[in-house]
């Protein structure tokens, strides 16, 4: 678990800004889970009633500083290291499909992730129990899900492109900061 301050969130069209402090910029595509309510200790039957619903994001990380700090806040918590959008959806549930749902990342039109909720290595009620076990979730927190197989570098100029079916598609490029 690690914690993305909330000044790295930008929206959809808003730069990735590539900080001077790395060389290894990663791309991660993600279905992010939305809360809407106040909630601690939810118990995992229960975690369904705290979503306000879900939406895209790119859990932009510097590789390098994550390998040499050996713990994720400098890595994953740069302003803009958070795109999310384009909306949030209340009305897709990602595990009443057998198969989940699609993510995929393209990186300048290129596919370079593409897999399904249904290979999250925990379920989204089990997250939000986790999550909420430790602090107080507010409305609006965000929690990601994590990333399919295929993150990759992304370098200044690079145009990404994280799609989820039923939520649409998340487009930023990459600029010097």
């Amino acid at each position: 678990m690690f914690i993305k301050p909330n000044t790295s969130v930008v929206g959809p069209g808003d730069p990735i800004f590539y900080p001077s402090q790395s060389s290894n910029v990663h791309f991660e595509g993600e279905l992010a889970v939305v809360i809407g309510r106040i909630c601690r200790d939810v118990p995992v039957e229960q975690a369904t009633d705290v979503i306000h619903g879900y939406t895209i994001a790119n859990d932009v990380t510097a590789r390098d500083l994550q390998k040499s700090d050996g713990q994720f806040t400098r890595a994953k918590g740069f302003d803009s290291f958070c795109p999310l959008g384009p909306r949030i959806e209340t009305d897709l549930d990602p595990q009443h499909f057998a198969d989940g749902v699609q993510i995929q990342t393209h990186l300048n039109g290129d596919l370079k992730q593409d897999g399904s909720t249904s290979d999250l290595i925990f379920d989204i009620p089990t997250l939000i129990a986790y999550v909420s076990s430790v602090m107080t979730l507010l409305p609006g927190d965000v929690i990601l899900t994590g990333t399919p197989a295929g993150v990759g570098p992304m370098e200044i100029g690079d145009e990404v492109e994280v799609s989820i079916a039923g939520l649409g598609t998340l487009t930023n490029k990459v600029a010097s900061r």
